[in-house]
């Protein structure tokens, strides 16, 4: 029995070393990265991990239940700073909501109209036709209430967005009817969300020095910018309550939004996707007859 005690003991004692010897590398492996990036200013520090989507590949479909959680994370979270002006409210209709939910969403916000008769610009609620409104006034404003950086409008952000792949996936990339990768943006938001942690011991500036991170900003290895930034970590676990049970984990959160904020940039992809068949369709039977021809009207001449 005190063996058996002993060898458990013994046992649990080697795991929780090899977990430490692990982290410690990892860190250290991250200090390295880090210092590698700001060497040679390139970021960022570690690539965004590939997720699996539902719109992905060319039969990939969005999944209108993640959108709709998305659109949640980002009413009750992002929209505090992000603003989202290319997209319309009439547009959530093709999210699942019907008619009279879309006008009861809308009716939320308020826009700015006008003038009036008297030549004064007033706010009214919103309808389906208008465009989700900004947080802040203009630019300016909306950088002074940030430390100085405006945040990114929120509609193209999944286009605008994101890490391009090396070789060799870059050649497959390029093949429309493989689907291509489209995925990066949706990587990038998902990882940027999920990445935040403490800055590793070890990172180097340029000059040899110790690297701290900027009074202000925060670390996110996955940011495409910099080492940090000023955005503090959104969203945190059970923030935004789901009502169809799906996870409410930072990770859950990230994947929904970055899923949604796809959406909203790119809206027709479903249909772009099914016409893209289509031609491609067109394209193979089309050059099959041309060969059939080609070998019917030449079967009789001599070569």
């Amino acid at each position: 029995m005190k063996k058996l005690v002993t060898s458990i003991a013994l046992f649990a004692a080697i795991g929780c070393s090899v977990t430490v010897v692990s982290a410690a590398e990892e860190s250290h492996d991250l200090a390295a990265q880090a210092t590698h990036a700001i060497a040679g200013n390139h970021f960022p520090i570690i690539k965004p991990e590939e997720q699996n989507w539902s719109f992905a590949g060319p039969f990939g479909k969005y999944d209108k239940g993640q959108l709709q959680r998305g659109l949640k994370v980002y009413k009750e979270v992002c929209s505090a700073c992000h603003s989202m002006n290319l997209v319309s409210f009439r547009t959530l209709g093709d999210l699942g909501y019907s008619d009279d939910q879309v006008k009861a969403f809308a009716a939320e916000y308020e826009v700015q109209d006008g003038p009036n008769a008297d030549g004064e610009m007033y706010n009214r609620k919103a309808v389906p036709s208008d465009h989700f409104p900004s947080p802040f006034p203009n630019h300016e404003a909306a950088a002074a209430a940030n430390g100085g950086a405006a945040p990114p409008d929120m509609s193209l952000l999944a286009k605008a967005r994101g890490v391009e792949r090396g070789f060799p996936q870059f050649i497959i990339d390029m093949i429309p009817i493989i689907g291509g990768y489209q995925e990066g943006g949706p990587d990038y938001i998902h990882a940027l969300l999920t990445g935040y942690q403490d800055a590793p011991a070890g990172i180097k500036n340029t000059d040899g020095s110790d690297y701290t991170v900027p009074e202000g900003t925060h670390f996110n290895p996955y940011f495409v910018g910099a080492t940090s930034l000023k955005m503090a970590p959104p969203i945190s676990a059970d923030q935004v309550t789901y009502d169809d049970g799906a996870p409410q984990t930072v990770d859950q959160y990230s994947k929904d939004v970055a899923a949604f904020l796809m959406w909203t940039a790119e809206p027709h992809l479903e249909e772009r996707k099914r016409t893209g068949f289509m031609v491609m369709v067109f394209l193979f039977i089309f050059t099959a007859l041309i060969y059939l021809t080609k070998k019917s009207v030449y079967a009789n001449k001599e070569h």
